[in-house]
């Protein structure tokens, strides 16, 4: 083998290499639902959105709750993709900072509540009575029946 075949070999298992690690890196940062959710912690959040992050891979709406004892705890609520959001019915202009909402969804395996209370959205719910879903299908998320893709015809 010539140099240049070698350094031409080289350069592409380099090129290779970054490729798979990269693929790697984006497959960590999308997770299951069970690595970061549980199933067996369901919330039901009645409160004021305060902030919306239409960011990819999935969506974020805060939430401003009342406690029980006086005084509000900020959640976090994880939606599907804003591709899945939109295709649901969701959008900027439908979900913004002022607007009251019931999510249900699961809490986060991890219920510090610090800096705030996570959640997994399953459907979210509009003060006129319209129910959307949030969540994203096929995650693993338990089948509770608010999924579209888990509804027979």
């Amino acid at each position: 083998m010539t140099s240049k075949s070698t350094r031409t070999l080289a350069a592409l298992a380099a090129i290779a290499g970054l490729t798979i690690a990269g693929a790697a890196g984006q497959a960590e940062a999308h997770h299951a639902f069970a690595a970061e959710f549980d199933g067996n912690a369901p919330v039901l959040l009645r409160g004021t959105v305060t902030k919306v992050e239409w960011i990819n891979p999935h969506a974020w709406i805060h939430v401003s709750v009342a406690k029980a004892g006086g005084g509000t705890q900020v959640w976090m609520v994880e939606g599907g993709t804003p591709n899945t959001l939109l295709r649901s019915g969701l959008t900027r202009d439908s979900v913004k900072p002022g607007t009251n909402v019931i999510v249900r969804g699961y809490q986060s395996k991890d219920k510090a509540c610090a800096p705030a209370c996570k959640a997994n959205g399953r459907d979210v719910t509009f003060t006129d009575g319209r129910r959307v879903f949030m969540g994203s299908s096929g995650t693993g998320a338990p089948k509770d029946g608010s999924d579209p893709g888990e509804r027979r015809p």
